[in-house]
């Protein structure tokens, strides 16, 4: 998705690759309608998309970067290599962790999703190219504000 196709992945491989994917996604029951549509709105997104990942991973780092700088709690010690972030929220955060996402959304206008991992402690983050840097301002303003 976050070369801006209608799906959340497209498989790309050489010919036999793609049988046994094809074979193995059979036998798990998967079935697909319009591929083919689908498959031509992938290859927009690799012609034409593939360059500006680098800003969704830039706008990715920041997050993840100002976060921590609030005290956030982030895996890896908050190292980010993609356009994901996932965070936990600070011991001395005023909200319970079931609280943010739909308080975020209802201020900020920005959706989250949280639940993952075990105990449902952390919360994930995803930079598309539908989410400028204003949009990454308001996220951090957001996050860092409902938690002080």
């Amino acid at each position: 998705k976050g070369l801006g196709t209608p799906m959340g992945s497209i498989l790309v491989g050489e010919t036999e690759f793609i049988r046994l994917a094809r074979r193995a996604r059979k036998r798990l029951g998967g079935g697909m309608r319009q591929a083919g549509v689908m498959a031509s709105m992938g290859m927009h997104a690799l012609s034409n998309h593939v360059d500006r990942l680098a800003d969704d991973h830039a706008r990715a780092k920041r997050l993840a970067m100002e976060l921590q700088n609030a005290g956030f709690w982030l895996p890896r010690g908050g190292k980010v290599d993609t356009n994901v972030v996932f965070f936990a929220l600070p011991e001395n955060c005023k909200l319970k962790k079931e609280e943010l996402p739909p308080l975020l959304y209802e201020k900020y206008g920005v959706k989250i999703a949280g639940g993952y991992s075990s105990g449902g402690r952390l919360f994930r983050l995803v930079t598309h190219m539908d989410v400028d840097d204003d949009g990454i301002s308001a996220t951090i303003e957001g996050i860092t504000s409902l938690c002080a």
